[in-house]
């Protein structure tokens, strides 16, 4: 019900700021806060070496190049907390260090235990500006311990949802609007790993089979490397809706 919800509300933003009329061909850079929460100044403890940050940004433009989003890192700053790093207080946490306004990426990484990241959508930026951006596990980044999650790919997806894009399985079923993005097939519930071959394929009745390569299933890493013109079209919409020229 709450997708609905905001899905209505979306349809009618858009229709009234023309935001379906878009030109998706247009580059939108996008300036990026990187807060760095540690335990201490080790690699155990959360500690990410810069030349991480910068190839994480350099993946998250690779990975967005052709979705015409391009991400520039303002600064980095490393914030050594204990009680930040070994307990998720994101409440307390973004509301000291958040910079920014709507169409500013805030990227907080920190230990995360049980998760490999979260992030807020777009649409709910109005209801708690503070609480915006996007909560990595720390060894997710290019080069981290976290394999096979360890090649920035976590870091792509969740800015995905940050641009307004649901997981490609959303609903878990072969009917209904999924994911609200035409191209992605439908398919009943997430892909993990990396099948090489005979691709899964859960709604046969369905066009297309699963989409394990989409940045926005489950995948490894090594397997998610592609948006489709779909999902290009909804990231465009979202951040016009919600995000351009808004405090």
């Amino acid at each position: 019900m709450e997708v609905q919800i905001a899905e209505a509300s979306f349809t009618a933003m858009k229709k009234a700021s023309k935001a379906s009329q878009i030109n998706i061909n247009i580059n939108i850079t996008i300036p990026v806060y990187w807060h760095a929460i540690q335990s201490n100044q080790s690699l155990i403890g959360g500690h990410v070496p810069i030349h991480q940050i910068n190839n994480s940004i350099k993946v998250l433009n690779e990975d967005f190049e052709l979705a015409g989003f391009s991400f520039k890192l303002m600064n980095l700053s490393y914030v050594t907390n204990q009680t930040w790093f070994e307990r998720d207080i994101r409440a307390e946490m973004k509301e000291v260090l958040r910079q920014g306004n709507a169409n500013t990426l805030n990227i907080y990484s920190t230990s995360l235990p049980g998760l490999l990241g979260y992030t807020t959508l777009p649409s709910n930026y109005q209801l708690n500006p503070k609480n915006d951006g996007v909560v990595i596990r720390y060894s997710t980044v290019p080069g981290g311990t976290y394999y096979p999650f360890n090649l920035g790919k976590t870091l792509t997806h969740e800015v995905g949802h940050w641009l307004g894009l649901y997981h490609t399985f959303q609903g878990a079923n072969c009917t209904g609007k999924g994911d609200e993005v035409w191209d992605t097939p439908a398919h009943e519930a997430p892909n993990f790993g990396c099948p090489r071959r005979d691709l899964p394929d859960t709604c046969p009745k369905q066009p297309g089979k699963d989409p394990i390569f989409n940045f926005m299933n489950y995948g490894d890493d090594v397997c998610l490397n592609e948006f489709t013109a779909g999902q290009v079209e909804r990231m465009h919409q979202q951040f016009m809706v919600y995000r351009r020229g808004k405090p």
